[in-house]
């Protein structure tokens, strides 16, 4: 089945619970999600969204993308623009993109689709291509409509009051303000309210449980990923992000920094999976009170 987003071709994958729709023409990139037997696109659109670049335009585009850090201009901002290549899998496909003219990198996006159930995985590949040893991190930022709420699993506050050591982490960006309205902070979770509003926030944690959510719909969204405990992260080491503006939201996952030599790779694996809201649901991830609040706000 072929489609197109907003000019551009686009391809898709679909199972009997979900339709995954990605470009040919640029990314790789993931710019459709939906339930079946619906038309809602779960991933935001923001097709004019872009960032002037020496080499051109990067267009933001909305749904989903594999990045790196550490973020800098214009090196993370290589314009996506040229036609992928697509490695067909027996339960899904692999997109390879073209190599990155200034860096050497080439990124590669495997989706692969559960048989059975509304889940599908995707495989995150960094390659060094270039002639120079390179140091960086793996990011999968998944950019969502706004209209609910972003969660962030937290360790529980709770414990020996004679402890003398810290037991969790939370990371603030120097556009974040304390006093946000859309920030909620609780000992089981961090919680996002996705509302249009300006300036943006963003917050991030090293995330132990290996999942991040987001509520919208009567339907719970999860991402999971491994946990690197022992391994340095990027940003005051940070494994999971939520950032919200006044357009859209994003689910952000981190993998470890990592130093590749020329011929070497980086891969971050993450697992979408979701779950409609039904009376008497018992959600696989440790948020039973969580999510019911959640559905009362």
């Amino acid at each position: 089945m072929r489609n197109e987003f907003y000019g551009l071709t686009t391809r898709t994958l679909e199972n009997e619970h979900l339709r995954v729709e990605f470009l040919t023409d640029a990314g790789p990139r993931i710019v459709r999600l939906c339930l079946r037997g619906s038309e809602e696109n779960w991933l935001a659109e923001v097709p004019d969204s872009r960032v002037a670049t020496a080499r051109g335009d990067y267009f933001f585009r909305g749904g989903h993308r594999l990045w790196y850090t550490p973020e800098q201009m214009p090196q993370t901002y290589q314009p996506e623009n040229t036609p992928v290549t697509i490695e067909e899998l027996a339960d899904g496909v692999c997109l390879h993109q073209p190599i990155e003219l200034m860096t050497g990198i080439r990124k590669s996006m495997a989706i692969r689709l559960a048989r059975e159930r509304a889940a599908l995985t995707l495989t995150h590949r960094i390659e060094n291509t270039g002639n120079q040893a390179i140091e960086l991190a793996p990011w999968a930022i998944t950019m969502l409509r706004l209209g609910r709420i972003a969660i962030l699993p937290q360790m529980s506050g709770a414990g020996d009051e004679h402890s003398l050591l810290p037991n969790r982490n939370l990371v603030l960006w120097s556009y974040t303000r304390l006093d946000d309205s859309r920030l909620e902070l609780s000992d089981d979770a961090v919680r996002v309210h996705a509302r249009p509003q300006v300036p943006p926030c963003k917050i991030g944690h090293f995330n132990r449980a290996g999942w991040i959510a987001y509520w919208r719909a009567g339907v719970l969204f999860v991402k999971r990923f491994a946990v690197h405990a022992n391994a340095p992260h990027p940003d005051l080491h940070c494994n999971a992000a939520v950032y919200c503006n006044d357009k859209y939201l994003e689910l952000e996952t981190l993998a470890p920094i990592t130093r590749l030599a020329c011929g070497e790779s980086a891969t971050h694996e993450e697992t979408w999976e979701f779950y409609p809201s039904r009376r008497g649901q018992c959600y696989p991830i440790n948020i039973g009170a969580m999510a019911q609040g959640v559905s009362r706000n």
